[in-house]
């Protein structure tokens, strides 16, 4: 019967010329109707909170901001409540007469902006089903402060506290002063479509979600000189609430001068469960990927995957800190479970260089505190990073202060590893490409103070003039698997008071053709199809030096070893005769040793030479010269494994 009964009424409106409505649609409150002008001068918040508080009433009520200008002293939100801003819609903060900071007996765990929130272009506390919506922007004007504000003044352009069910989709925000949205306490937020536009003046952070739960942010921009999109947990309502289940996806972040993508500083309560896919990061004058925990926050269960990085100063930074501005002093946090995937970078400079941001670019930063390591199951997959480079290598003895209680990036100053730089970390592993603009004689990663560090499938460009390609100093557990510099050589290790994963070194077992060296006559390279690479070398039939070793007639092999040992050397010979079964080897420009009596053989086969070798890590060459002609030489293996066989 009801169904019939609509059908009639359609029916007979349809036959009148009408339209039937949804039976619920939300009835639209036109500010206008409540007396706003719209002209841009008259201040129209009165009308505007009439038009609230009618719309809440309902409940359900739109409020409608057709096209015009609609200057506004603090708006008074409430529930049930959608604000509409329509295309040519823009509502613009007043310059005074803004409602008063309320006090807050807990002041003194962050800064003033964060503690007060009544002082804003608009604001609500308690609220739920509350949504701003449509193509319009809201405007700060140049008059929403940017540090603290005076009487009459206003430093937000929206604040919500303590709220649920809130959306805010398609509109923009310019000038948002120090917080275009300070949003503390909520939960079941969706971000869609929002914009937020940077400007060379009145405007710090971009949206900074505190204390929140059950977000998510979509297709959206996120710009700020400050912090652009950021998660805090601060003390300003008097506790704090666990962030957790956000989703941050397809969106562009940047910041002028300060951290594109941020969680803390103010780090008072937890962070779990975040996840960040298909971001574009298109400038950050700290970070680009930011996490520190200074006031004792655990920070976990993180992801980030397929971001894209440039203008960045410095791609990642995490680290924990000892601020403690939390009630009770709370001791280090933690940062672990932190994943990042497909990542991206380049041109990672800073977008301008100023006294806020420090240097032009800052290498990648884990770092824990001394008694606080930063991990474990932190674990780098598939990032490929172009950094600046141009550092020299006298910048690899750098050891930077701790500074427990600061966060810039800067504060560190030049690190000594341009790739990545590791310390008081446990758990991490790090996979991809690093390379560099401008040479760079800096080593690519460097770890202290560690344990469990692997570096798997890892490609570090080499600087011309550095001494090894990543180091380890007092690390309980390394490794260094299927990884090369960027040429395909085998990377160079230095390892001091460190121990590799498994307890014992690592073994390197190197190979290099004889005829791939450096040949001087009268040594020469033949060609036999059962050699290795069809080709080896030798010196003509007469060609004898036996009382010492000739000043010319060698091969000279390089070897690129990762890690420094003992290392036996092997060589693939024919010595057919003993008169025919003699070389001299020596080891970089050491002495030469007569390597006589060879086990005899007309056939290749492999012998062990008698003496070995102690070689640091780093290029290493082995060097054969002639003694006796019709000895042959076809390919040499050094090994630091003394059970190995080539």
């Amino acid at each position: 019967m009801k169904t019939l009964a609509r059908a009639l009424l359609v029916s007979a409106l349809a036959l009148a010329g009408l339209t039937a409505q949804p039976a619920n649609a939300a009835a639209e409150f036109n500010v206008r109707d409540y007396g706003a002008t719209g002209n841009g001068s008259t201040n129209d918040d009165d009308a505007i909170d009439r038009a609230i508080n009618a719309a809440s009433a309902a409940p359900g009520g739109i409020v409608v901001f057709p096209s015009g200008r609609y200057r506004a002293r603090t708006i008074h939100l409430k529930s049930h409540v959608t604000l509409r801003l329509d295309a040519g819609a823009t509502l613009l903060a007043a310059g005074s007469g803004m409602d008063a900071p309320e006090s807050n007996p807990y002041d003194d765990y962050q800064d003033y902006g964060h503690s007060h929130f009544h002082n804003s272009l608009m604001w609500g506390s308690g609220i739920t089903d509350f949504h701003i919506t449509g193509s319009g922007t809201i405007d700060g004007d140049g008059n929403l402060i940017t540090g603290d504000p005076d009487s009459g003044e206003a430093d937000k352009a929206l604040t919500l506290t303590e709220c649920s069910d809130i959306s805010l989709t398609g509109v923009t925000f310019r000038r948002g002063g120090h917080f275009a949205a300070l949003i503390n306490g909520c939960h079941d937020i969706t971000i869609d479509n929002l914009k937020t536009i940077h400007s060379s003046s009145g405007v710090r952070d971009g949206i900074n979600l505190i204390n929140s739960w059950n977000v998510t942010v979509t297709n959206s921009r996120i710009e700020a000189s400050d912090d652009a999109l950021v998660f805090k947990s601060d003390y300003a309502l008097g506790h704090t609430y666990t962030s957790q289940n956000v989703r941050v996806r397809d969106t562009t972040v940047y910041s002028h001068e300060n951290n594109a993508l941020q969680f803390g500083s103010e780090t008072c309560g937890n962070f779990r469960d975040f996840r960040f896919e298909n971001i574009t990061v298109l400038g950050a004058g700290k970070a680009g990927i930011g996490i520190v925990s200074m006031d004792g926050a655990i920070i976990e269960d993180i992801h980030y995957d397929n971001v894209s990085l440039t203008k960045t100063t410095s791609p990642f930074f995490f680290k924990i800190g000892e601020r403690k501005r939390c009630p009770g002093s709370p001791p280090a946090g933690r940062i672990r479970n932190i994943t990042v995937s497909n990542v991206t970078g380049t041109n990672l400079t800073a977008p301008v260089v100023t006294g806020t941001v420090g240097a032009r670019d800052y290498t990648s930063t884990l770092t824990g505190t001394p008694s606080v390591d930063i991990g474990p199951g932190i674990t780098f997959t598939n990032v490929d990073l172009t950094v600046p480079g141009g550092h020299p290598a006298s910048e690899a003895s750098r050891n930077p202060g701790e500074f427990l209680t600061t966060y810039p990036p800067r504060d560190y100053g030049a690190r000594p590893s341009f790739a990545y730089w590791l310390r008081h970390a446990a758990g991490v592993t790090l996979n991809g490409r690093v390379g560099f603009d401008e040479n760079d004689n800096r080593p690519a990663v460097i770890a202290n103070d560690a344990s469990n560090v692997i570096l798997q499938g890892i490609a570090l460009q080499r600087g011309s003039g550095s001494a090894y390609d990543v180091g380890f100093t007092g690390v309980n557990g390394y490794a260094v698997r299927d990884s090369a510099d960027t040429s395909g050589g085998a990377l160079r290790i230095r390892a001091t008071d460190s121990t590799p994963i498994g307890g014992g070194e690592e073994p390197v077992s190197l190979y290099a053709e004889a005829e791939s060296g450096t040949v001087t006559a009268p040594m020469a390279t033949a060609s036999d199809s059962a050699a290795s690479g069809g080709s080896y070398v030798t010196v003509a039939s007469g060609s004898n030096s036996k009382s010492s070793a000739p000043s010319t007639g060698w091969t000279t092999m390089s070897f690129d070893l990762p890690r420094g040992g003992t290392f036996a050397v092997w060589a693939r010979v024919i010595a057919p005769t003993d008169e025919d079964d003699s070389f001299w080897v020596r080891s970089g420009t050491g002495s030469w040793t007569n390597w006589n009596n060879i086990a005899l053989g007309a056939s290749w086969h492999w012998v062990r030479f008698p003496s070995t070798y102690t070689l640091d890590a780093g290029t290493r060459t082995i060097a054969f010269a002639y003694r006796e002609d019709g000895a042959r030489l076809d390919r040499i293996a050094i090994s630091s494994d003394p059970n190995f066989t080539p």
